[in-house]
């Protein structure tokens, strides 16, 4: 029995129904591979009549002969275009494409300039998150800064394929333009780190308490009334690792310490997925091009209304419409960058 029909048998057993997490997910594997056998029974149907017309182009009826040379060309050009797309399809699925996103945006070098940059970031993920369908945001906590920036955010984008999507934009973004506190009018560049990562459940990060340092400590800033009267903000460092988080936007200690630790396992994932991958990369001796979130990706200038994404050299001379949420042509550029990199196997692992 393939694949498909063990996918099949396990959703129709009623253990299964019980399990929405599985149920969900096996769900997603059956719509997938549905799209294979599909195709993989076109292509039967299409090399059954190819060799049947050109049996018939053989043939002593010169009319009909043409007429067949004529159906065997097309159907040769239906077998290229439906192989070309199952290629994709045979690519092993990645089960955290499937998962919440969770992304954190950082202004980096530039004082007010990067937070607002940053903020410009959030802004154009927010419009692409909402133009989706079937996606919402869920922040976490935010951090403002001065003039309307953002020092950090951290949020969740709740949706099907949310992390497949969003991975690609993890590392470090650079902005070139005059910013608004310039008096001469010289352009400058700053920077904001995103970090992308998927949501962890607690079958994938085994978290010991006695790892965790917890201290609690008086919230600050604006949270409505008795923010600042309780000790409810929340700071979890994981002393294996030295992570730390800190949440503070939720009313409760109770509440901030969950939202902390759901960050913290993110990240405590997110690190071990960093760590499979440098593995992979040093055993085939090249760099796995999602891997370093140190490296610069893409630079916004403003000048020249152009957006350039470095992994894959693409340009686009619409800065406007892209920080406006259009970043589709961008992950879509990256993803198959991605996938032909994979096809010919030197994205394997």
């Amino acid at each position: 029995m393939g694949r498909a029909g063990q996918v099949e048998e396990e959703l129709a057993d009623p253990t299964t129904a019980r399990d929405a997490r599985r149920l969900a997910s096996l769900g997603r594997e059956h719509q997938r591979l549905q799209g294979v056998v599909a195709i993989a029974a076109r292509l039967e149907r299409c090399d059954a009549e190819l060799a049947g017309a050109r049996e018939l182009a053989n043939g002593d009826d010169a009319e009909f002969a043409a007429e067949a040379r004529a159906e065997a060309a097309r159907l040769d050009e239906e077998i290229a275009r439906l192989e070309l797309e199952v290629r994709p399809l045979l690519v092993p699925h990645d089960p955290l494409d499937d998962r919440t996103a969770i992304v954190e945006i950082r202004a980096g070098t530039g004082g007010d300039e990067a937070a607002l940059f940053a903020a410009d970031l959030h802004r154009m993920y927010t419009r692409y998150i909402e133009r989706r369908g079937g996606w919402r945001i869920e922040t976490i906590s935010a951090s403002t800064g001065t003039l309307g920036g953002l020092r950090e955010v951290i949020f969740k984008v709740i949706g099907d394929g949310a992390f497949g999507d969003l991975r690609w934009e993890g590392g470090v973004h650079r902005v070139q333009r005059v910013p608004v506190t310039e008096a001469a009018g010289r352009i400058h560049t700053s920077a904001a780190t995103v970090a992308v990562l998927p949501e962890a459940e607690e079958i994938d990060v085994n978290i010991d308490e006695k790892e965790l340092r917890v201290d609690v400590f008086r919230a600050s800033g604006p949270g409505g009334q008795g923010v600042n009267t309780t000790d409810s903000a929340v700071r979890i460092t994981h002393i294996p690792t030295g992570i730390v988080v800190q949440q503070q936007d939720q009313r409760s200690q109770i509440q901030n310490r969950a939202k902390a630790m759901e960050v913290l396992r993110a990240r405590l994932l997110d690190e071990r997925i960093r760590e499979q991958q440098e593995a992979r990369s040093r055993l085939r001796k090249s760099a796995v091009s999602t891997g370093d979130r140190s490296a610069k990706i893409r630079t916004y200038n403003y000048p020249q209304s152009r957006v350039t994404d470095h992994r894959i050299n693409l340009t686009l001379h619409d800065l406007p419409t892209v920080m406006d949420g259009d970043i589709g042509r961008l992950i879509d550029a990256l993803k198959l960058a991605d996938l032909e990199e994979k096809l010919s196997g030197e994205g394997g692992s």
